[in-house]
């Protein structure tokens, strides 16, 4: 038997697209499993379920972007599932507020609200190794806060609350922008521009 499947908890990358990324969390005992971000398409995702007698118990939705959310329906519909999203988005299934936790069979999943590219953005912390960050935080960069309801303020208040985090965190961003897929929140804080900046206005001023 593989060192993975003694694991308790098991996380997927998944690739979607050109650069985006799709994470499955699934508990080894429970078979119960979370699709977080489905994007444009999910059926890669979708055969890991299928192959592995995963039951789907909820999408979680880092936020509301397109490139995030476009196969919902099909999702939803296929495994009737439950959507997650952040109590500050809008027409949940379920929402969260910052620090709940929410359990997956013996998986447990703590939700951060981390407004700056939209309103409503959260990351998770699963079993407190693993943070996803969807477009709040990349490797090496952050989202973009010149889009609707992007804000550089929240944006430098969030990154600072995630610098806070322990650096033994395994950061899984929602996009393929950095030098790695992955990385320790502890080497972030050393190399991303983002979470070195002294100040809101340092932050405002990064290109």
């Amino acid at each position: 038997m593989s060192q993975k499947q003694l694991l308790p908890m098991v996380i997927e990358q998944i690739l979607v697209g050109h650069d985006n990324f799709s994470y499955l969390i699934y508990c080894q005992e429970t078979k119960l499993a979370a699709l977080v971000d489905s994007g444009y398409d999910a059926s890669s995702a979708m055969k890991q379920i299928d192959d592995l007698n995963l039951n789907l118990k909820f999408i979680i939705n880092t936020h509301g972007h397109r490139d995030h959310t476009a196969s919902n329906d099909r999702v939803k519909n296929t495994y009737k599932c439950q959507i997650i999203v952040s109590s500050a988005a809008e027409n949940p299934d379920i929402s969260v507020s910052h620090e709940e936790i929410i359990s997956l069979g013996n998986v447990k999943m703590r939700f951060l609200h981390t407004p700056g590219h939209t309103p409503g953005d959260m990351c998770i912390i699963v079993d407190e190794k693993y943070l996803l960050t969807g477009d709040t935080m990349f490797i090496g960069d952050c989202g973009r806060t010149d889009l609707p309801g992007g804000s550089n303020g929240q944006m430098f208040a969030s990154l600072q609350m995630l610098k806070s985090l322990p650096d033994e965190l395994i950061v899984y961003p929602g996009h393929d922008y950095g030098n790695k897929p992955s990385d320790t929140l502890g080497n972030q804080k050393l190399v991303n521009k983002t979470l070195l900046a002294a100040s809101a206005i340092e932050f405002s001023k990064i290109p």
